[in-house]
């Protein structure tokens, strides 16, 4: 881990070079460390460094790190991270990450509202979603169509123990980052065309956030107005399997 601070300097370096091109806040930008490529003991090392936002896309990927953690954090060891649910959820295992993640970035399809709401419900917890979008329209990616957004969140008003606070994309792999602007531009257009809505609306709130940038194009995506960015390789690294 001697080049986890490196690469913790050069990233906070690139994100102050965004922010400043785009005239934004460094402030605004909260960085989740994608931790599904590396061990237990690099993701402890990657808390103990001062990332506080970690990020997994498997449940049974996720599980021995989320306890090995948990159990430091309840003996005073470590400050306990807060874990974002990144990846894909299939409806039969929101019970098991509901109450462990904070944060779902993957909500598309009420079957899973229904399944997140009905177990948060039973902790009495409310759960912060991110609704995700398939604004590039590839067939690999999941997430909404763009145009059900506005009745999709019309229909989360239902479900009490799920509070959506903003929108996720993943973009295309483009060999130049620029290529990704457009689907970054077109996420920021639909949460602001929102807002929009939500003044009129008694059924939307407002939605501020935006869940897009990954290792390859984050900068494209703060300059577009990203204020999660989700950073793996080029952060924590890659280790082999």
């Amino acid at each position: 881990m001697s080049h986890l601070s490196e690469r913790m300097k050069e990233v906070e370096l690139r994100i102050e070079q965004a922010c400043r091109r785009a005239e934004r806040n460094k402030e605004d930008i909260k960085i989740i460390a994608v931790t599904k490529y590396v061990s237990t003991e690099t993701t402890l090392a990657a808390v103990k460094a001062g990332l506080a936002h970690l990020g997994e896309n498997r449940w049974q990927n996720a599980r021995d790190k989320w306890e090995a953690l948990e159990s430091e954090a309840v003996q005073g060891i470590i400050n306990r991270p807060t874990w974002h649910y990144i990846g894909s959820l299939q409806t039969n295992k929101a019970k098991d990450v509901v109450g462990k993640f904070t944060y779902i970035h993957s909500l598309d399809r009420l079957s899973l509202a229904q399944a997140i709401d009905k177990q948060a419900a039973q902790l009495d917890i409310i759960v912060p979603c991110f609704i995700q979008v398939n604004v590039s329209g590839e067939d690999s990616k999941h997430g909404l169509e763009p145009d059900r957004l506005f009745t999709f969140v019309e229909e989360l008003a239902q479900f009490s123990s799920i509070k959506p606070i903003g929108l996720m994309t993943m973009a295309p792999y483009e060999a130049e980052a620029e290529g990704t602007r457009p689907v970054f531009r077109a996420l920021r257009e639909l949460r602001d065309a929102l807002d929009e809505r939500a003044q009129t609306s008694n059924s939307i709130n407002t939605i501020t956030e935006l869940s897009m940038g990954m290792s390859n194009d984050f900068e494209v995506a703060i300059e577009e107005g990203a204020t999660w960015i989700r950073l793996g390789t080029v952060l924590i690294g890659k280790e082999e399997e």
